[in-house]
């Protein structure tokens, strides 16, 4: 068996098409959705992923704007920037690009974010929303995935679905977003006694470990949905994710490559956050 890529730059492309098409038609009602990022310090990955995050939402005809500020910005400071943003009306959706410098209480940032303008889905009442079925913003890379699955025309009712990682930032929202679809989720830690004998009962599974070869080939059910959230570097310094996708692509029946998987899709998710932020607030 070889599996079948889940092209994740062709459906975000086709996202970004039709959050233009969106985009075009509130312009045209004098409503420019505006998307504020907020990056403190120099962190190298950090830097790539908002100047992507800045060319994705300006090629869909988005309004958006990096604030750069130094890493010994105070937290004090970047609340008080933040609480001026929530208070203008023109800014639709603020994103702080995480990690934050240690002195930061990161957690207490993202709730000082109005919960109208998290389209990073972080905030606690974004997290309440999901755990009830309430209207609200779903964290990017999770509902990224999801989007995925559901472009392949897999349902997930009666499913067993394995989601590899705990953190509030993927893996239990993403239980959560599979609960919602009539699946059964079992959610492991990279540490978990045995793993391989609870993700070979899986139909899905959801590697988000940020470790290489968590998922190997002998711990895939055969035909299995496979989603690779890992980015990580390879011996040759190659962008690579947490499945062996040389044996796990010759045993499952879906899986998803990186790069060009989940990281165009967790980009195209923040878009759309953000075009539903402006069109909720006007």
């Amino acid at each position: 068996m070889t599996a079948q890529l889940i092209d994740g730059n062709a459906l975000a492309r086709s996202i970004r098409e039709e959050v233009a098409g969106r985009t075009a038609a509130l312009k045209a009602r004098g409503i420019h959705p505006h998307l504020r990022i907020i990056l403190v310090g120099e962190d190298p990955a950090s830097q790539v992923y908002t100047k992507h995050k800045v060319s994705d939402s300006t090629a869909t005809g988005l309004d958006a704007k990096l604030e750069v500020y130094p890493a010994d910005l105070s937290e004090a400071d970047l609340l008080a920037r933040i609480r001026t943003l929530n208070a203008d009306a023109s800014v639709h959706g603020i994103l702080v690009q995480l990690p934050l410098p240690a002195h930061m209480d990161s957690q207490k940032v993202i709730e000082t974010i109005s919960p109208v303008k998290d389209v990073d889905g972080f905030h606690v009442a974004s997290a309440g929303a999901l755990m009830t079925g309430a209207p609200g913003f779903r964290p990017c890379t999770p509902y990224g995935c999801m989007k995925m699955i559901e472009s392949i025309g897999y349902s997930l009712r009666g499913k067993h679905a394995v989601v590899i990682g705990r953190s509030n930032i993927v893996g239990k929202p993403m239980a959560m977003m599979l609960l919602a679809q009539s699946a059964t989720v079992t959610i492991c830690h990279s540490a978990t006694a045995d793993l391989g004998a609870i993700t070979r009962q899986a139909d899905v599974v959801v590697a988000a470990v940020g470790k290489r070869n968590v998922l190997t080939a002998d711990m895939v059910k055969p035909g299995a949905v496979v989603i690779d959230v890992g980015m990580n570097r390879n011996d040759e310094g190659k962008l690579c994710g947490d499945v062996d996708f040389e044996g796990v692509s010759k045993v499952a029946g879906w899986i998803t490559p990186v790069p060009g998987g989940v990281g165009p899709m967790t980009r195209a998710m923040l878009l759309v956050n953000t075009l539903e932020a402006a069109e909720r607030q006007s």
